[in-house]
């Protein structure tokens, strides 16, 4: 860093927003989907080095970088019974003798001298539909609840762990290559825990110590929790695979000094409140103020009240929100939380008198005066109701006592992010089903799937343990969840199984359904088990609306289930009583969720667990052994990675037959120095796009249709449906992924008028699939470009959001406004981001998309600047160039990150 850039620090006041300041994180953090092509980028940039004549072995994340793989695990088995065969995905490896699938054994381990059991430690009979023991797997052990004593794990975790690593093998074996060849990178083994509960529990320093230097802890990375380790008083955010890449090759994130929001809390929330409503309450409070590209922090009376779990959930949702994070300072809440989770005492003492002298030490009893800051805000925690979000967005907040009537307005409203457009007459709608021998009813805003993920909230104990309690006093009550109902529960680490376990209440929460499937993401990221014939049957009968209610932070229509139409985002306990309810449409203060077997009304307040009730478990239960059985999880990996063979040549050997993994295309046209900028000239507009399109609309997730461009070339290379794994885990195949680009089907292109992933080909005319007709466009010679409304790429921070549309030809974005980190990608990439002037738009300027536009560059590009376009109809109109300072035209120039870096190593 520079003095010029330290004086601009120090001169914030007048300088925020305005200069560009470069900030060097400590460390890095990759999950496994957004983790596996960066180390594809980084494998084929040894070749391009080599190829230029450079020496491959130099390329090497110049800082710690810990990639989880913690994204593959899909629920093949749920409930201790088969809901999909066994997807063996990377090809026929059980039947080629590549893979010798481990066989349940069964088995019972007794109470080790224990006289005086008052239940039973035979795992078969905690779970709903348990079946027979299977044998140890190297997650941590289910507890006897009565003597935490180890029983076996249940039979689902083991047969989705063992299907997860045949599935996954080409990329497991991928990646222990990377940590084999890269120096500074570690990789975290499936079945070890999620990426921001590991970072949480395990790889946070807080205090770096490093040559006889201290220096805080800070961490970027490509996963969109990142933002965690702010409630831990760590400096931490995601910025996406491209911006990653580029400190990982000891390259600075070029910052924006940017205003610091200061969010003072006071007052304390009510007894019914969770951590997860002040979340919901936060988060819309601050989107209605707007902190976008703005640090938040927090301080005030209220900050004290929140354990570090609290801060870390709360710090968790900034993104959703815009802010680039919400900041936690260390005080004595978090000095008491890392003594509990294992700390040597004297790394606290030398923590504790570093940051007071640097002034990083927020001081509970520090009465000298509010901090400064840019802007002050205030929240009143007493002021904060039990929420849930959605059905559609996580930023529309739901009070649950507004949810009845919230769900029937959303019925009634037009067709939009908070309505469906449902006729009157329709909404009393009732459609039988018959499942398990039984009769249900199912009609609008029925639930039908339901699952506290691995997501956001269970690595907070306080909510975790709430939905085990409210569990047990439901079973207590004679309460049952309807069997139709896709439940599940899927633990950010073993450490959550271990205190469900230790506090009696997992056997509860399985026999409503909600047993441990395995530790990954699942549900959220549509990795998920269909729903039944006969619940699918009666949505279509009825077009009816049903919802699926998670404990995660992203709800976007069509992301869990394509026949689940509103989804709702719930803290873990109110996904268990929606779940019970068997509707959203319920008002929980006048209507019962059920009856006892004296038919007695069963309200949800008689079950709801008391915070002192929580506290006290949460005391008892999650204590330091926990935190000491995931460092020895961690440092000892599992039997099935010790064992996987890969390679450790200094260059990747491709395998070109290979539907994983792929050498990608984006050095192809490499040369020792950049060209000069090349005009863009008669683009065609690939798609006209509204506003609010997300990462999710653009970069390929969850499962892969089988109509999909995608499809047809898995198919065409001898694979089955049964086979194609889903986009997540081909991330590492450039031909899957652009084919795979922009094929959501709730994208509403306005050259169709209604959802779907196609668009038109102009000069033929054709309705074809987005892939198809950019194919088209390429083989002509014809460049691309897409129109584009206001927050063009909000969501999550993805890198095939840009990579993506980069191979399919765009050369340029025309859009209202951007989520920076998406706007930041595209240009990592080399698409130009243009923006319409103040007050313009495609409509106000009379476009119709059909036009072909044409625009050059200056030879002196700058930020800011502003460009011409020209139509083939005549119309002529300026556009600003959405380059932010002079680093991201350098890397424009270049043609983006990954040929500016590759260069300096040639």
């Amino acid at each position: 860093m520079k003095k010029e850039d330290v004086m601009n620090i120090l001169d914030w006041k007048t300088k925020q927003s305005n200069v560009e300041v470069p900030f060097f994180p400590a460390r890095v953090l990759l999950q496994d989907f957004t983790g596996i092509p960066a180390m594809v980028d980084f494998a084929a940039m040894r070749e391009a080095v080599k190829i230029l004549g450079g020496d491959p072995k130099k390329v090497h994340p110049a800082c710690p970088t810990d990639l989880t793989v913690d994204h593959s695990l899909q629920i093949d088995f749920s409930k201790c019974a088969i809901q999909n065969a066994p997807n063996p995905g990377g090809g026929d490896l059980q039947k080629a003798g590549k893979l010798s699938p481990l066989r349940a054994q069964p088995k019972k381990l007794p109470c080790r001298s224990q006289t005086t059991c008052r239940g039973s430690c035979d795992s078969g009979e905690l779970g709903r539909n348990s079946g027979k023991l299977s044998s140890q797997i190297e997650n941590t052990p289910i507890l006897c609840p009565f003597h935490l004593q180890p029983v076996p794990e249940p039979e689902t975790v083991l047969k989705n762990q063992e299907v997860e690593f045949g599935r996954n093998r080409e990329r497991l074996q991928f990646f222990k290559w990377s940590s084999r060849v890269f120096k500074n990178v570690a990789v975290i083994p499936p079945g070890t825990g999620m990426a921001h509960q590991v970072n949480l529990e395990y790889l946070s320093r807080v205090v770096f110590e490093e040559d006889d230097f201290l220096f805080p802890d800070s961490v970027v990375g490509t996963d969109s929790h990142i933002t965690m380790v702010n409630g831990l008083g760590i400096l931490g955010w995601g910025v996406g695979g491209i911006e990653t890449e580029a400190v990982m090759l000891g390259l600075p994130v070029s910052l924006t000094l940017p205003e610091v929001v200061g969010c003072e809390l006071t007052g304390s929330s009510n007894p019914f409140v969770t951590s997860i409503d002040v979340v919901l309450g936060i988060t819309k409070h601050l989107r209605q103020v707007g902190v976008v590209g703005k640090f938040v922090e927090f301080f005030g009376s209220g900050v004290s009240q929140l354990s570090i779990v609290d801060r870390t959930t709360i710090a968790n949702m900034c993104p959703e929100y815009g802010a680039i994070l919400s900041f936690f300072p260390v005080d004595n809440v978090t000095l008491k939380h890392l003594e509990h989770t294992g700390f040597d005492k004297a790394k606290l003492e030398s923590m504790e008198t570093y940051l007071k002298a640097v002034k990083l030490f927020r001081h509970d009893q520090d009465n000298s005066g509010e901090p400064m800051y840019s802007q002050v805000i205030r929240i009143h925690l007493n002021s904060i109701v039990a929420s849930v979000s959605g059905p559609k967005r996580p930023q529309d907040r739901v009070a649950v006592t507004d949810m009845k009537r919230d769900f029937q307005a959303c019925l009634n409203e037009k067709v939009g992010f908070k309505g469906f457009q449902i006729a009157a007459e329709k909404q009393k709608e009732n459609v039988s089903i018959r499942y398990e021998g039984s009769e249900y009813q199912l009609s609008h805003g029925s639930v039908v799937m339901a699952a506290v993920t691995s997501c956001t909230n269970n690595c907070n104990p306080s909510v975790m343990l709430a939905a085990g309690l409210l569990a047990k006093k439901a079973v207590d009550a004679g309460l049952q969840v309807k069997p139709y109902i896709r439940t599940s529960l899927s633990p950010g680490s073993g450490m959550v199984t271990h205190y469900l376990s230790s506090s009696g209440v997992l056997p509860y929460l399985s026999q409503l359904g909600f047993e441990i499937v395995g530790y990954g993401c699942s549900t959220c990221v549509g990795n998920t088990a269909p729903v039944s014939e006969a619940v699918l049957n009666a949505v279509k009968q009825g077009d009816l609306v049903t919802c699926g209610v998670l404990s995660g932070n992203k709800n976007f229509e069509g992301r869990l289930c394509d026949c689940v139409r509103a989804n709702y985002l719930a803290s873990p306990p109110l996904v268990v009583a929606y779940a019970i309810a068997g509707t959203v449409n319920i008002d929980f203060q006048t209507e019962p969720l059920g009856t006892d077997a004296t038919g007695k009304s069963i309200y949800l307040q008689d079950i709801w667990p008391s915070r002192e009730e929580v506290h006290q478990m949460e005391e008892e239960r999650v204590v330091l052994s926990m935190f000491k059985a995931l460092k020895e999880k961690m440092e000892m990996g599992n039997k099935r990675w010790n064992s996987l063979e890969a390679p450790d040549s200094v260059l990747f050997p491709w395998d070109l037959k290979s539907t994983y993994i792929r050498c990608p295309s984006f050095f192809d046209k490499l040369t020792k120095e950049p060209v000069a900028l090349q005009p863009i000239e008669n683009a065609h507009v690939l798609l006209y796009l509204g506003d609010s399109v997300t990462t999710d609309h653009i970069s390929p997730a969850g499962s892969i249709a089988r109509s999909s461009a995608a499809a047809k070339y898995l198919t065409n290379r001898g694979l089955t449906p049964r086979e194609f794994n889903s986009y997540g885990a081909r991330r590492g195949n450039d031909a899957v992924m652009t084919r795979g680009t922009f094929a959501n089907i709730k994208l509403f292109n306005k050259f169709l008028g209604k959802p779907a992933p196609k668009t038109i080909h102009f000069p033929s005319g054709q309705t074809l699939d987005v892939f198809e007709a950019a194919e088209l466009y390429q083989k002509e010679g014809v460049p691309l470009i897409i129109l584009a409304g206001k927050k063009y790429g909000s969501g999550n921070s993805r890198d095939w959001a840009a990579k993506g549309p980069y191979l399919l030809g765009v050369k340029a974005v025309l859009a209202e406004s951007y989520e920076k980190i998406h706007k930041d990608h595209l240009i990592g990439i080399g698409i130009a981001p243009l923006q319409f002037l103040p007050g313009e738009n495609a409509d106000s300027l009379g476009l119709s998309g059909r036009e072909t536009f044409s625009l050059a560059f200056p030879e002196e590009l700058s930020p800011g600047v502003t460009l011409t376009i020209k139509t083939n109809t005549g119309k002529v109109f300026s556009v600003i160039a959405s380059f932010e300072n002079d680093v991201e035209v350098t890397l424009y120039k270049h043609g983006g990150l990954l040929n500016f870096v590759a260069r300096k190593f040639s």
